[in-house]
C-alpha cells in the first residue's frame, strides 16, 4: 500500500509518473510490477469533489488507451458524500477511524467493481463575458457543439468556451443560487461552518432568506421561474433527434442528476412504480445506464419536501444529451452548479448562452463498498 498527500502529490502526478513506472518496469519484464499494474485499486479519502478530480485524471488512462483503469473507492470525509453513499462506503467516516482503517482496506480489496456514466459539459457565452468559473470548468479554444439544433435566440459572432465533467449533478435556479451565496458566507465567515452538521444548519438557515421560500409580490424579475429564461432539448435513449421539453411555468430549479443519492443523501427522483415508469416512458434510473434524470422544484416548501422525501420532485425527463439555451432579457446572472460547486453565470440581454451536456464514452470504475 502507498499513500499520497493530495495536497503534495495531485492526482495526475500519480498516474503519469506512479503508473508510468509500474508500465515501464513491466515492459522489461519485472513480473511483479506488471501483476501490481494490473491489479492496482485506488481509495481515495475526502469528499465528492476530491473523489471526482481523481476520477478525472485516470479517465486520462482511457483517452491515452493506457488499459487497465485502476477501480476507485472511497473514506469518506466531506459534507455531502454522495458519490459515497450511491457506492456503500456510507455517508461519513467512523469517529474511531484506527479500528475502521483495517476494514476499510479490506472492502476496497475484496470489493466488486461497478461502473459509473460521467457527463461532459460545454459552456458557450458571448465574448467579453466576465465570470468566476468553478473549478471543475476549464476554458477551451475548441467548442464542439451539436450544429444541428435551431437557436431561439441571437449567436454572437464570437464565443468562449468552457468545458467539465460531472459525475453526480448538474443544476442551474435557485438552488444554484443559494449555494453560491453560502459558499460566499462561508468564505467570509469561516468560523460559521467548521463542520459537516454546522454547515448543513446554516445552509439551512441562509436559504430560508433568499426569498425561494416566500417571494413578494413583485416584478422583480430575479423572482420568477426558469420559464422566462430557460429553453430546453433533450435527446432521448437511442434517439439521435433533439426534442424541446417545456419547462413548467412552476419551476424555479431544474437539476439534471446521475446518481440515486443527491444534496447528502436524498432521492428526489424517487423510487417510481412501474406502472408510473411506463406511463411516462422512463426507465428505472441507474448509475451506469447512460441517461440523466431532470427534475424542477419549485419554491423552498416544495424543495423541503422533496429533501425530506415526502413527495417526490417534478418529474420533467429523461434523456441521453441536454442543450440548455439561456437568455438574460431583464435577468442580469443565472446562477449554476456543478458536483456542489456554484457560480454565478452572467447573461446577455440578446445572445443566448449555451449548456450542452453528453456522456463521456468510456465509464469510470468504482469499487463497492457493501461487501454484504
Amino acid at each position: 500500500m502507498q499513500v499520497f498527500d493530495l495536497s503534495d502529490v495531485k492526482p495526475h502526478e500519480f498516474v503519469q509518473y506512479g503508473l508510468g513506472c509500474l508500465e515501464l518496469l513491466a515492459d522489461v519484464g519485472d513480473i511483479c510490477a506488471k501483476e501490481c499494474r494490473q491489479k492496482i485499486r485506488v481509495l481515495v479519502a475526502g469528499g465528492d469533489g476530491t473523489v471526482g478530480w481523481v476520477l478525472g485524471c485516470l479517465s486520462e488512462l482511457n483517452r491515452q488507451g493506457r488499459e487497465p483503469v485502476p477501480p476507485v473507492g472511497i473514506i469518506p470525509l466531506g459534507t455531502g458524500n454522495d458519490l459515497s453513499r450511491s457506492f456503500g462506503w456510507g455517508g461519513s467516516f467512523p469517529f474511531a477511524w484506527k479500528s475502521a482503517i483495517k476494514k476499510t482496506l479490506f472492502r476496497a480489496t475484496a470489493g466488486p467493481i461497478c461502473r459509473l456514466d460521467s457527463w461532459h459539459i460545454v459552456l458557450s457565452m458571448p465574448a467579453g463575458t466576465v465570470m468566476d468559473p468553478p473549478h471543475s470548468l476549464k476554458s477551451t479554444e475548441e467548442c464542439t457543439l451539436d450544429e444541428g439544433l435551431e437557436i431561439q435566440g441571437d449567436l454572437p459572432e464570437k464565443a468562449i468556451c468552457h468545458e467539465g465533467v460531472f459525475y453526480n449533478y448538474f443544476s442551474i435556479g435557485m438552488d444554484a443560487q443559494v449555494a453560491y451565496g453560502f459558499h460566499h458566507l462561508r468564505n467570509e465567515k469561516p468560523y460559521l461552518a467548521q463542520g459537516p452538521i454546522s454547515n448543513k444548519l446554516v445552509y439551512s438557515g441562509y436559504s430560508c432568506t433568499q426569498g425561494w421560500f416566500f417571494t413578494p409580490c413583485t416584478s422583480d424579475p430575479g423572482l420568477r421561474g426558469l420559464t422566462n429564461i430557460l429553453r430546453m432539448h433533450v435527446k432521448k435513449v437511442n434517439c439521435s433527434e433533439w426534442e424541446q421539453i417545456p419547462v413548467p411555468s412552476s419551476v424555479r430549479a431544474i437539476v439534471v442528476l446521475n446518481l440515486h443519492s443527491y444534496g447528502s443523501g436524498r432521492n428526489p427522483w424517487g423510487n417510481l412504480k412501474p406502472e408510473y415508469l411506463e406511463k411516462r416512458g422512463f426507465v428505472e434510473a441507474h448509475a451506469d445506464d447512460g441517461l440523466l434524470e431532470i427534475f424542477g422544484l419549485k419554491q423552498g416548501w416544495h424543495a423541503s419536501f422533496v429533501m425530506v422525501e415526502l413527495i417526490s420532485a417534478k418529474h420533467i425527463a429523461q434523456a441521453a444529451a441536454i442543450r440548455l439555451e439561456v437568455r438574460g432579457g431583464e435577468w442580469r446572472n443565472a446562477y449554476m452548479q456543478m458536483d456542489g460547486e456554484p457560480w454565478k453565470q452572467p447573461m446577455h440581454e440578446e445572445f443566448s448562452t449555451l449548456v450542452e451536456i453528453k456522456r463521456v464514452p468510456f465509464q469510470s470504475l468504482m469499487i463497492h463498498g457493501d461487501n454484504h
